[in-house]
């Protein structure tokens, strides 16, 4: 969590930008420690337009958002490849489990920019993965939907995004998991939206309905821990139904079975313009502003209000 502190031992730190061009080079070994946590980091060299240190802060930060959001680092060991892809601009990962924990594959293009809006969230959306117990093929969306939804509000969780910012992201995104035609409920169908923004909505739905009912004491957040500290990660293989009961248990409420039970087999449509009223989220003109009066403003702030304890 951000009170544990995160030790970079930095091993042959030279700027990756500086380092001959890959091809059959050796990696070169980078320990990171978190609590009780070892991230272990290959970096393969190239000439990327970033240094050594950049990548490693942008992966130091990206832990210290995870480990706030769910008390601790969510695996004990993780192994991370950084290999370059030449000529491009983007980023791009895995997320694997391993016996003890877990392995990104991370490929980063030699002209990436890490503060690029298409680049910057890649690594605390991988690590959120980690969290999660494997599920079958047909839940794929719980896994980059949780992703998708807590990558953002981790990321505020420890000041690094502003709540206009993840607002904005929030109310121009969730349209994109609406169903459409043909729909046949999350479980079925295995679109793009569908399975990243679907899966978000579905945690955006019970994050409010929590806390709505627990009136604040609970979130979201809070089932997520209680997966995790029933052993649930991604180094596990686990049901669905069993996970999301033992996530509602953590909570006191039953809020992500039934959910999960109204939008599993068959297109659900919220009323997306009525939550946002409720949750005081004004979207005008390309720009958010909020309305404190509003019935679950209290809820719109919890979400993502910095929390830098």
């Amino acid at each position: 969590m951000g009170r544990r502190l995160l030790t970079v031992l930095l091993l042959a730190l030279l700027p990756l930008n500086a380092l001959p061009a890959a091809g059959g080079a050796s990696t070169r070994p980078v320990k990171l420690e978190i609590g009780g946590a070892e991230i272990d980091v290959d970096l393969t060299p190239a000439r990327y337009a970033v240094t050594s240190e950049q990548l490693l802060q942008w992966i130091d930060a990206a832990a210290k958002a995870v480990s706030h959001y769910y008390g601790r680092f969510p695996v004990s060991h993780l192994h991370l490849t950084v290999t370059p892809r030449e000529g491009s601009e983007g980023i791009s990962a895995t997320t694997y489990g391993t016996e003890d924990g877990g392995y990104i594959q991370l490929s980063v293009g030699t002209e990436a920019r890490l503060d690029d809006p298409g680049n910057d969230w890649v690594m605390t959306h991988e690590m959120v993965h980690l969290a999660f117990p494997q599920m079958e093929r047909e839940h794929h969306w719980i896994e980059e939907g949780l992703a998708t939804y807590v990558e953002p509000l981790a990321r505020a969780e420890v000041g690094e995004l502003t709540p206009e910012y993840v607002w904005q992201e929030t109310v121009e995104g969730m349209p994109k998991g609406l169903p459409g035609a043909g729909d046949q409920g999350l479980d079925r169908t295995h679109t793009w939206g569908r399975t990243y923004w679907g899966g978000a909505l579905f945690c955006l739905l019970a994050d409010v309905e929590i806390r709505e009912r627990t009136h604040d004491r609970y979130g979201l957040q809070d089932a997520l821990r209680g997966i995790l500290a029933a052993g649930g990660s991604i180094s596990t293989e686990a049901d669905i139904g069993y996970t999301l009961e033992t996530a509602d248990k953590a909570v006191g409420v039953p809020v992500l079975t039934a959910l999960y039970a109204s939008m599993k087999d068959k297109p659900v449509t919220p009323d997306l313009p009525a939550l946002w009223k409720k949750l005081g989220v004004i979207y005008r003109d390309g720009k958010v502003s909020f309305d404190d009066s509003a019935p679950d403003a209290a809820i719109r702030k919890a979400l993502t209000a910095p929390d830098t304890r």
